[in-house]
């Protein structure tokens, strides 16, 4: 196989997979058969491809290929168990046999949607709802979960396993709920797609700040959930996901240095997203029944608004996270408060106000309350304190850009 078919099978497996993955779920009804069906699918592509070569839509071909590579599995296993086991299983996957082309697009781009709603059914823990998701739907790692929940990676693998068992035993359809049971259940797949694309604005851990592809499949799985259901929350992560987004081409320098708001070049933010997302904050905002997500994007809308760090409206922003911590209280909420707080009223102010916070504990393994304390400390002259507070952060980072970052104050309070 020459290179360049090589990288674009594995470039279609890291942009399409996780959709051929959900569609196989929905044809085969079953997530362990689904994985060997998308294996299976990417090796017949390996042998088949460089003698045929690439299909004009591989994501049909592929999600073909491993349905009747999964069919023929099931029927070769049937010659040596009793066939009435397998006959209703097998006819269901057989009848009917359609070819995958263009008339099936909109079900294979629905296909993800049905599966968030399957991975956060009630039945399922909150917890166990999240892992699955962002293990089955957006294809992260179990070590990669267990370190976005602070766990250990064995414990998220039993909670995969028994989530998937849960599914199967209890008979949990694979479908988008009916409008009647759609509020009830929207609560829990909007938490489960804004942590999908925290993950991918802001990576728990590696060398890069970013990964665009979860951050994008986020949006594109908000995207449906506004056009399904346009429900002020909805609207309101939308909005927040898009307003986030619009930075990302700023919030690092070419070598991958993490740069923050007040320095970033704002000419490089996206202003089409900061449009879009301004807009829906206002439908949201304007229904009345908004929530902590169209709270939070307003104040980004905020920040976005601002052409220049010094014209940011604080006041305004320290107003809004006052209503969001009344509707929805939240230690890193309280944080993000105090930094604005320090921004309106001076740095003591901030302080005083992370100080009590770590005093509580709740943010005393969280590097972000460091990194603010280290800052605000250096604005007061308190160098000792900030140095101190940065390599408390700096021990608990575990992303790199943000591990050069820490390093770099570090080094310029040295210097002092």
């Amino acid at each position: 196989m020459n290179v360049s078919l090589a990288d674009t099978i594995d470039a279609i497996y890291r942009t399409e997979s996780r959709r051929i993955f959900a569609t196989l779920v929905r044809l085969l009804g079953d997530f362990d058969l689904a994985e060997e069906a998308l294996h299976d699918a990417f090796r017949s592509a390996l042998e088949q491809w460089p003698r045929d070569g690439v299909p004009a839509n591989p994501r049909a071909w592929l999600v073909s290929a491993g349905r009747f590579k999964s069919i023929d599995g099931i029927r070769r296993q049937a010659r040596f168990t009793a066939w009435d086991d397998a006959a209703e299983h097998t006819a269901a996957l057989a009848d009917p046999a359609p070819a995958w082309d263009d008339d099936n697009a909109e079900d294979l781009e629905d296909d993800r949607l049905r599966l968030v709603f399957t991975c956060c059914h009630p039945a399922l823990a909150p917890d166990a709802q999240v892992a699955l998701t962002l293990r089955e739907v957006c294809g992260l790692a179990t070590e990669e979960i267990a370190r976005a929940f602070l766990v250990p990676a064995p414990t998220i693998a039993q909670r995969i396993v028994r989530a998937k068992a849960r599914i199967r035993d209890a008979g949990i359809p694979y479908q988008v709920p009916s409008l009647a049971e759609l509020p009830e259940r929207l609560d829990a797949v909007l938490r489960v797609v804004y942590l999908v694309f925290n993950e991918g604005y802001a990576a728990s851990s590696g060398e890069s700040v970013t990964r665009a592809d979860l951050s994008a499949e986020a949006i594109r799985l908000g995207r449906l959930l506004v056009e399904l259901l346009p429900d002020p929350e909805a609207l309101g992560l939308l909005a927040l996901m898009l307003l986030h987004d619009s930075r990302r081409a700023a919030r690092t320098l070419p070598e991958g240095e993490l740069v923050l708001l007040d320095a970033q070049d704002r000419s490089l933010w996206n202003r089409a997203q900061i449009g879009e997302g301004a807009a829906l904050v206002e439908r949201a905002l304007l229904s009345r029944r908004f929530g902590p997500y169209a709270l939070q994007a307003a104040i980004a809308a905020v920040h976005a608004e601002a052409r220049e760090p010094s014209t940011t409206d604080w006041p305004q922003i320290v107003g809004l996270y006052d209503v969001l911590l009344r509707l929805d209280p939240s230690p890193v909420a309280e944080l993000n408060r105090a930094a604005a707080i320090a921004m309106r009223d001076g740095p003591a102010a901030g302080l005083a106000l992370i100080d009590a916070l770590l005093a509580r504990g709740e943010l005393a393994d969280y590097h972000l309350a460091h990194g603010a304390r280290a800052e605000l400390c250096r604005q007061l002259g308190r160098i000792d304190e900030a140095r101190t507070a940065y390599e408390r952060a700096l021990s608990l980072a575990r992303q790199l850009p943000e591990r050069k970052f820490l390093e770099r104050q570090l080094t310029l309070l040295h210097l002092k």
